[in-house]
């Protein structure tokens, strides 16, 4: 007698084979799954951009000071806003003025944003951005004093710069070397070197109008004896060659901070009486990031 074949028991066991290997691949899916939700959870920890550093001067009023623990002024509402248009994530850095650009330079601020004087020889070591500003140099003298522009830097005067400033490289080029006999003295910052004077340490400082303005509107004992016309631009500035690409973003933000109205509203809000100069003001020619094409404006340039 012929037994009958284990039907149920054959496809149990089939059954049962099948089921394994569908298991199996489920598990291999499942870990792969969890491979790369955890691949995309830490991706952007591991790739998000870090905030870009913008170096500042955080004792050079109006452009950067630093109040109640804030950092404020022309140059940090400016920058915030220009960043914040641009998309750009950032963090300021305080730093003596002489170190900012040997710190720019070496990479450890991508940004400089303190008001910075254009001149050739910082043209040949950093980049700028188009100029948001143009300035003149005067001469500060104690208030009520007899000194006038000429006789404040003459005759034996011992007068204030800022270390590493365009005014110290002026008196240098300018005054040191002729038979004038000065004495000249350089500080971290105008606002040591301005306190050195009401106290009758030095008879005079060259400083910026934009800032001798702020230092006679808040009230200092100071007064301008006169005016030394250089039609000196102002900017931001890069590394040199812009290796992160930032002129093209910053170029943009400074001309539309300007167009509307923006700019204006922020250097009347710390110095609501001063004529604001058109964005771009003048560059010089020796300026190689100012000659067409422009980064973000090709319609600009010398």
């Amino acid at each position: 007698m012929k037994k009958r074949p284990h039907t149920e028991n054959s496809l149990s066991i089939k059954n049962k084979k099948e089921e394994a290997v569908m298991l199996k691949s489920l598990s291999v899916k499942l870990l792969a799954g969890t491979g790369a939700l955890i691949m995309a959870l830490s991706t952007p920890t591991s790739f998000a951009q870090e905030p870009y550093t913008v170096g500042v001067e955080a004792s050079f009023p109006p452009w950067a000071y630093v109040e109640a623990g804030e950092y404020k002024g022309i140059a940090i509402d400016a920058m915030r806003a220009i960043a914040e248009d641009a998309g750009l994530e950032i963090e300021f850095k305080d730093l003596p003025f002489p170190s900012l650009i040997p710190a720019l330079s070496a990479g450890k601020i991508d940004i400089l944003a303190t008001g910075l004087t254009v001149t050739e020889e910082r043209s040949e070591v950093i980049d700028f951005t188009v100029p948001w500003w143009e300035t003149n140099d005067v001469v500060v003298v104690p208030k009520d004093s007899d000194k006038n522009v000429f006789t404040a830097v003459c005759c034996g005067a011992r007068v204030g710069v800022q270390g590493g400033s365009s005014q110290q490289a002026w008196m240098e080029e300018n005054v040191i070397p002729s038979d004038i006999d000065i004495e000249l003295a350089t500080y971290d910052s105008y606002i040591i070197a301005i306190n050195d004077m009401t106290t009758g340490r030095i008879d005079s400082v060259i400083v910026d109008d934009t800032s001798a303005q702020e230092y006679v509107a808040a009230g200092r004992p100071v007064e301008i004896a006169g005016k030394i016309f250089i039609r000196a631009p102002l900017a931001l500035a890069v590394s040199k060659g812009d290796p992160k690409g930032l002129l093209s973003r910053l170029n943009p933000g400074i001309v539309q901070l300007a167009d509307s109205g923006e700019w204006q509203k922020i250097v009347h809000e710390y110095m609501p009486d001063i004529t604001v100069p058109p964005v771009p003001s003048h560059m010089p020619e020796f300026v190689d990031t100012y000659q067409k094409p422009v980064a973000g404006l090709p319609e600009l340039g010398n």
